[in-house]
């Protein structure tokens, strides 16, 4: 990744709201004709979360070329929750409309907000994403790992270590000078030379090689690129629509013109429960996944009713000395990072007798309400129920 800081921030423009409605008309009829349509996404997306962007006026980058601090209030990006645009991508994805996103934003809000791993291109890394060095193990975790020891910008040690084989944990933030990571680039290049509609979503694009991704899709005879941005780029010329609109604004159309409701932001966790035997003791072993089986951590402690130690380091193992009668209803207390204010849940596994188990436990917590609801997958099945 290029460095190119801008000592003054680039002026920001915008439509009428009335140009942006019909803008949005004509997106709209883009994408229902499109048969691979990708987007490509910048700071400007999680702006409305309250994550400053990089470029703009106020921009990150910007301030610090001035040497100006500060003033306005932002959002951690551990307690940020996913903005209407980052919603729109969402249902776009489930519904097979849109068939990937590429994306500059190493926030980790496009995961969070259920945009599946292997339908995106983080190129810059995700800040709750690490791997180990030796084995290749990823993480998901739900918390800043910083380490204690001084470290220069391109020393990605977390301080961690992998629970796999004992080897130093790396962040995946790609700064400047770095290469991108090889398998996401590549798959963004893949379809974005396969696309016929391409939607860039508050991104400068005057970052490399990044920006070559929109560029593929304008260059090519045939295909549309769309631009949704308040700054200028440098590809503006090969727009087939140019719109000068913050991100929310025109997705929250574009949605209303197509009839597909932007769903409402749910926190997934999912949640495994294995029965194992070591040393010829039972032991319950409690562990958080996603989505494609990456570990991950969001559990500040565990605790099992009637006993008084409380779990408060990974990974969670219970041990049982004494024999438990199959059926056995275990009351497990979760505790979480907390970061959208989560409650402690109350989860009711039943001990199985026999050879090691495992269940997998839907958890969904409800940030507007501060409600959770859970459910139980068999196999491809899963069985919901309300706490």
């Amino acid at each position: 990744m290029t460095s190119s800081i801008p000592e003054i921030g680039e002026a920001e423009n915008y439509d009428p709201l009335d140009a942006v409605d019909r803008k949005a008309r004509t997106l709209v009829n883009q994408i229902q004709k499109s048969k691979h349509f990708i987007a490509f996404t910048g700071a400007g997306i999680s702006t409305s979360a309250g994550i400053p962007d990089f470029r703009g006026p106020d921009g990150a980058w910007t301030l610090r070329a001035q040497g100006r601090q500060r003033t306005s209030k932002t959002v951690s990006t551990l307690q940020a929750l996913p903005t209407p645009t980052h919603m729109a991508l969402v249902e776009l994805q489930n519904r097979g409309i849109l068939k990937y996103l590429v994306s500059q934003n190493c926030d980790g809000l496009h995961r969070r907000s259920g945009i599946l791993p292997d339908r995106i291109s983080e190129l810059h890394g995700n800040s709750n994403r690490e791997y180990c060095k030796d084995c290749g193990k990823e993480y998901i975790r739900d918390f800043r790992a910083v380490a204690t020891y001084e470290k220069t910008v391109h020393d990605h040690r977390t301080g961690r270590k992998c629970a796999l084989c004992g080897g130093v944990l790396l962040d995946t933030i790609v700064n400047f000078g770095e290469l991108l990571p090889a398998e996401p680039l590549e798959s963004a290049y893949t379809n974005a030379k396969r696309a016929d509609l391409c939607l860039v979503l508050g991104s400068s694009l005057t970052v490399p090689p990044a920006n070559k991704i929109p560029d593929i899709v304008g260059q090519k005879k045939g295909a549309k690129l769309v631009i949704c941005n308040l700054q200028k780029t440098p590809i503006d010329k090969l727009t087939n629509l140019r719109i000068y609109s913050k991100t929310d604004d025109l997705m929250i159309r574009v949605m209303e013109k197509l009839e597909i409701p932007i769903p409402q932001f749910i926190l997934h966790r999912r949640l495994v429960v294995k029965l194992e035997t070591k040393d010829q003791r039972r032991q319950l072993v409690v562990c958080g996944v996603d989505v494609d089986g990456t570990h991950a951590t969001f559990l500040r402690s565990v605790k099992l009713e009637y006993n008084r130690r409380v779990i408060r380091t990974e990974p969670f193992v219970i041990n049982f000395r004494g024999d438990i009668a199959p059926g056995t209803e275990l009351k497990l207390e979760l505790e979480f990072m907390g970061h959208y204010g989560e409650p402690n849940l109350e989860i009711i596994h039943e001990y199985q007798d026999g050879p090691d188990t495992e269940v997998l436990y839907l958890l969904e917590y409800n940030p507007h309400t501060g409600d959770w609801k859970t459910g139980i997958q068999n196999d491809l099945t899963a069985s919901e129920e309300e706490l």
